[in-house]
């Protein structure tokens, strides 16, 4: 999820695919330091949150996504790095089949070099929104033509600040990168400006089904609609084709999902990405709404959203005994939906999302039930999809 409206601040120019190594491209790390399978942390979803993959270099989690959706759906990719994966609509859908667009993003918030100085240190910009303290003392993983670099975010220490510099809030132009560079010269030999970065950090399983990670916002967007196209898949397949979406550069320019939902020209869609869980202590839910860990999907209303999609999505969570939360959106949602429901001349367009803690930090925090809930919400919703279906206002 963004911070901003369309885009929602800075939050990713192609580059050529790195060939040395898969560690390179941001490929996963051998261990994660959570349980796959059984009754812990999905091994597909572990896969997604490892890879590393800032807005705009999603190569190695689309692969991850590419190569678990190929075991049921027709895969492809695009030229902006969006993964998509078709399910077919089974016979008596209606001729030509209509189809139904279920999208979450696969970039995640990063970091991006623009300048090495003459001592060797690396200077930055964001790509998405970060609040700057949280950067501070990070160690990183920056990923460049020869494979992955080590560094760590360092500023003047505090011993060393005058006494009103102390009650300031760090900026991040104030920052910068140290790898252990002991020159300019040893600095441009290991990282290029344009090179990439993201905090180092592993998932790690917390108690009550809880899992704390980078890159939740939004591996678990994406992972949902892949998971819902699976058990349509599994189900026998829907009256409309289903076209699950893994967005590319939602966190800077919506881009991965302006340009599929124009070239899928979807007859309705469902945006799934996360929104802020308000149990954390100093939210306010009378601004917010009430959406705990563990009390399901939530599901958006407002002036952007189509309210005949909505009432399909919360009456079939009262079929399928889904507990769900309702959320208020008085404008821009800040999510792919943005994009998506005026792609055209239009697109029927719900938001579903998963309550989240700590969001654009190294410690997003999620209810597994909750991911699993979205998944067989809009999977069940898919599913009742036939050609009588209407969602003009």
């Amino acid at each position: 999820m963004s911070e901003t409206p369309a885009g929602r601040g800075p939050r990713k120019a192609a580059r050529t695919p790195a060939r040395k190594s898969a560690a390179a491209r941001g490929a996963p790390a051998p261990r994660a330091r959570a349980r796959a399978g059984g009754e812990g942390v999905p091994e597909l979803l572990l896969e997604l949150l490892v890879a590393r993959g800032p807005s705009g270099y999603e190569h190695a989690p689309a692969q991850v996504w590419l190569k678990a959706a190929s075991e049921f759906a027709e895969v492809s990719t695009d030229v902006v790095g969006t993964p998509l994966a078709l399910v077919s609509a089974r016979a008596g859908g209606g001729d030509p089949a209509r189809r139904l667009l279920v999208m979450g993003h696969i970039d995640e918030i990063g970091l991006i070099v623009t300048y090495i100085d003459d001592e060797g240190y690396l200077w930055f910009r964001p790509v998405g929104g970060w609040d700057a303290q949280i950067l501070v003392g990070q160690r990183l993983v920056i990923d460049t033509r020869e494979g992955p670099v080590t560094g760590v975010v360092g500023k003047k220490p505090i011993h060393l600040l005058r006494e009103d510099d102390r009650k300031k809030v760090q900026e991040i132009r104030e920052l910068h990168i140290d790898i252990g560079a002991s020159d300019a010269e040893d600095a441009r030999r290991r990282v290029r400006v344009g090179d990439v970065a993201v905090i180092d950090t592993q998932p790690v399983e917390l108690p009550n089904r809880r899992l704390t990670s980078r890159a939740l916002d939004n591996r678990l967007g994406c992972y949902v609609a892949l998971q819902a196209a699976r058990l349509v898949a599994e189900a026998g397949g829907p009256r409309w084709e289903l076209a699950a979406v893994a967005a590319a550069q939602e966190e800077t320019t919506f881009g991965g999902s302006r340009t599929r939902a124009f070239a899928l020209a979807p007859d309705a869609a469902i945006v799934v990405d996360v929104t802020h869980a308000t149990d954390a202590p100093g939210i306010e839910v009378k601004e917010s709404g009430k959406h705990e860990l563990g009390s399901g999907p939530v599901l958006s209303r407002g002036s952007t959203l189509n309210q005949t999609l909505f009432e399909l999505l919360f009456e079939t969570a009262r079929r399928e005994r889904i507990a769900v939360t309702i959320e208020a959106s008085a404008r821009a949602t800040g999510t792919d939906a943005d994009a998506v429901h005026i792609s055209r001349s239009g697109v029927p367009t719900a938001l579903v999302s998963i309550p989240l803690r700590y969001m654009h930090s190294p410690v997003e925090l999620v209810q597994l039930d909750d991911v699993q809930a979205c998944a067989r919400l809009i999977a069940a919703t898919a599913m009742r999809l036939d050609e009588k279906t209407s969602f003009a206002r």
